[in-house]
């Protein structure tokens, strides 16, 4: 092959590839099929690694990427696992563990979900989520594909609550950047096609301060949009929004890639709570209630921890204390509900902080799950965290989690947490290693698995 054929055949690679984001199903997945039968051919190779990542965001919720690419990103970045976890939605699962058969990379799906605390002695507290006490945010990991349908049902009305607020929240943002000679957004033209609503995807108040950012952006003269000083002159004198340290160099950068991203970030740490209207009880269901029904799927309700910030590394959380002051009450409450795992991400808190949470999982006999949860285009896949010796456990237990989710889909007994599980005399730890062993067994480039599958699992 001579040099300019070769280089027709990068161009049209990556032609495929960009594709793989498509907004039109159709036409991502089709790019995704003749991308993965280059992968499964040879044709295009990758420098693996060890390292998962068990919660990317999709444009189900708010992302830049499709879950077919958000597979694709992963498998480029050399993971094994990939994981997608939607705020309030779970309509990204089936294309996640579709397009990561084809590429070749092993899955896994959930959900995030706000929950009430209210009914706990920790009800007045800021526990995990910065714009509300006694609401938390948790993760129902390792959903078995044929309860994903299960799963948007009991979605649904949460998303319904949730839109009738989000539509309150714009309105009362309306009546704020009036003041500045900002355009009004409208919630069905600017917010509700930044997620995939009509397919399942939720809306978030990620997606108005995307559109909020759009708005600062454009150009009052029309045709164009505005950065670098003009921005940051704009936020600090007129919205009273401080730019400090490496995110403004980012907003002052004319050039940034990322630069909606960035802006988003500023606003959700410092003006959101000017229209943030706190949710009701028809949006936000009490937390045994979420637990129960993940357990009634085979799913694994997780606790989410955050702990005291005091640098948010994408610049959305300001410095504040949230449960390490009370981290040993909260877990004797995340037992007494039912919880069966906690996750956290390596790269947000100092290695103290985590050690902390793994010897309080372990004592309360709860599985451990990391994640970064990818919602930026300036974030990255990789996690090299992972493979510290405080944290390469999490590697199994993301093996583990892909074992329990696609063989308990084939028997539902096969579940971690089962309570008739044929393992489950084991101690959790000797159980996860059992799983993990299972997981690296099973057929990556295989979407849906059989009985043979459980035999050759070992399970």
């Amino acid at each position: 092959m001579d040099s300019s054929t070769d280089l027709r055949g990068k161009k049209n690679m990556s032609s495929l590839i960009s594709k793989i984001n498509s907004p039109v199903r159709e036409e991502r997945m089709a790019a995704a099929e003749a991308v993965g039968a280059a992968v499964a051919s040879g044709e295009i190779r990758r420098q693996a690694t060890d390292e998962v990542n068990n919660h990317v965001h999709t444009t189900y919720s708010f992302s830049p990427y499709e879950p077919a690419m958000a597979a694709w990103k992963a498998w480029e970045a050399g993971l094994q696992i990939v994981g997608s976890i939607d705020h309030d939605s779970i309509s990204a699962a089936p294309e996640m563990m579709q397009a990561g058969a084809l590429f070749g990379i092993a899955t896994t799906v959930g959900f995030e979900v706000r929950c009430s605390f209210l009914d706990t002695p920790l009800r007045d507290k800021k526990i995990n989520n910065p714009d509300s006490a006694g609401i938390v945010y948790m993760c129902v990991h390792g959903v078995p594909a044929n309860q994903v349908a299960a799963c948007g049902k009991f979605l649904e009305p949460i998303g319904k609550a949730r839109n009738i607020r989000n539509r309150a929240e714009v309105e009362a943002l309306n009546g704020i950047i009036s003041r500045y000679g900002l355009e009004p957004i409208d919630f069905d033209r600017d917010v509700a096609p930044l997620s995939r609503t009509a397919e399942g995807g939720s809306i978030t108040e990620r997606h108005i301060l995307s559109a909020l950012a759009g708005a600062i952006m454009a150009d009052p003269a029309g045709g164009g949009t505005r950065k670098g000083a003009e921005i940051v002159k704009f936020l600090e004198e007129r919205l009273q929004v401080p730019c400090r340290g490496r995110i403004r160099e980012y907003l002052l950068d004319d050039n940034n890639p990322h630069y909606r991203y960035d802006l988003l970030g500023v606003l959700k740490g410092s003006f959101l709570p000017q229209f943030f209207i706190q949710p009701g009880e028809d949006e936000i269901v009490p937390a045994r209630t979420v637990v129960e029904f993940a357990r009634s799927i085979g799913a694994i309700p997780a606790y989410a921890y955050l702990g005291d910030i005091t640098d948010s590394p994408t610049g959305d959380k300001k410095a504040e204390k949230f449960e390490d002051s009370f981290l040993d009450e909260l877990f004797a409450v995340l037992q007494d509900i039912g919880y069966a795992a906690v996750t956290y991400m390596p790269p947000r808190n100092t290695k103290t902080q985590l050690l902390r949470v793994q010897e309080l999982a372990r004592r309360h006999g709860m599985m451990e799950i990391s994640g970064v949860d990818i919602n930026s285009s300036r974030q990255v896949f990789s996690c090299p965290e992972m493979l510290e010796p405080e944290f390469v456990h999490l590697l199994d237990s993301a093996w583990a989690l892909t074992a329990h989710e696609k063989l308990s889909a084939v028997n539902p007994q096969l579940g971690l947490f089962h309570p008739e599980n044929l393992h489950g005399s084991l101690p959790l730890e000797e159980r996860i290693a059992l799983y993990a062993e299972a997981g690296k067994k099973l057929d990556p480039f295989k979407a849906n698995l059989d009985q043979h599958d459980i035999e050759r699992s070992g399970l």
